[in-house]
């Protein structure tokens, strides 16, 4: 099983989920406090809603691929690192009411993509160690192509210190 997950952020948590339940015919796989997410089938999708702000427009938090194991992201791992990407690991990080393993990237618009395996349910909503304050899932914390170039010759650790973002090498 794989399937492309989109996140967004919205402002009316409620009616985002009563759209979405309309336009893919199913409800929420898992609904919490300020987030709901949907597992559709067709087309295989994994869509969930954070809340955000009051009065925003709904925007891209970040973009995914879900994976069956930690083995497939593993295997994305090396891949994205031999295609010369800077990447950043979590492994066991609780994120978005879920405990998980993953990798993520940045595309060249630094838009956030995460290749992960989620491993069981968690009580809180959770985030990634590379994201922002205001961030789940490793989102708004995000390197320039720049700041990619200079963090694949530095640890994660190292590369969070020097340009404040969620890459690394």
């Amino acid at each position: 099983m794989s399937r492309v997950q989109l996140a967004l952020r919205v402002a009316d948590l409620e009616g985002s989920i009563a759209f979405y339940s309309k336009l893919f015919g199913t409800e929420p796989a898992k609904r919490r406090e300020g987030y709901a997410n949907f597992a559709i089938t067709e087309p295989p999708l994994k869509l969930v809603l954070i809340e955000g702000d009051s009065g925003e427009d709904t925007r891209l938090d970040h973009l995914g691929v879900e994976v069956a194991g930690t083995d497939q992201v593993a295997a994305a791992t090396e891949r994205l690192k031999a295609a010369g990407l800077a990447t950043f690991e979590e492994n066991d990080t609780s994120c978005c009411y879920a405990l998980q393993d993953k990798v993520w990237v940045h595309g060249p618009g630094r838009e956030p993509w995460e290749v992960y395996v989620v491993k069981a349910d968690a009580d809180t909503l959770g985030k990634s160690a590379g994201t922002a304050p205001d961030a789940c899932c490793g989102t708004t914390a995000c390197c320039t192509p720049d700041e990619q170039a200079v963090d694949s010759a530095r640890t994660p650790g190292e590369a969070k210190a020097a340009a404040g973002c969620a890459c690394g090498g």
